[in-house]
């Protein structure tokens, strides 16, 4: 079982830029995908990006397409959300979740508490 913790929120002004972490303790890091969802207050949660176990496979939510990157580090049992270009409606909990066999959009097993984004126009 698998315990992920996210850091790097916070505020920032829009066109800023935020770094999102998600750090993973206790499992095999390097065979679960990992997913960054969000949400809103008063709306559903959103996918916003997927990396596969190896790295080699990555996705992303039209609304985020060129602006954020999803990385990991096996070595380092962390995956990184780069956030660039950020707009007002950005502004969300970021979750990080992990499962051994969710293939992008989908249910995944493991969930962290979250991180706030709040972007500033």
């Amino acid at each position: 079982q698998v315990q992920l913790v996210e850091s790097g929120g916070g505020l920032v002004q829009a066109g800023g830029s935020l770094r999102l972490s998600c750090a993973a303790s206790g499992g095999t890091f390097s065979t679960y995908n990992i997913g960054w969802f969000r949400q809103a207050p008063g709306k559903e949660r959103q996918f916003v990006a997927f990396i596969s176990r190896s790295g080699g496979s990555t996705y992303y939510a039209d609304s985020v397409k060129g602006r954020f990157t999803i990385s990991r580090d096996n070595a380092k049992n962390t995956v990184h959300l780069q956030m660039n270009t950020l707009k007002p409606e950005d502004t969300a909990v970021y979750y990080c979740a992990a499962d051994r066999r969710t293939w992008g959009i989908g249910s995944y097993d493991y969930w962290g508490q979250g991180t706030q984004v709040t972007v500033s126009s």
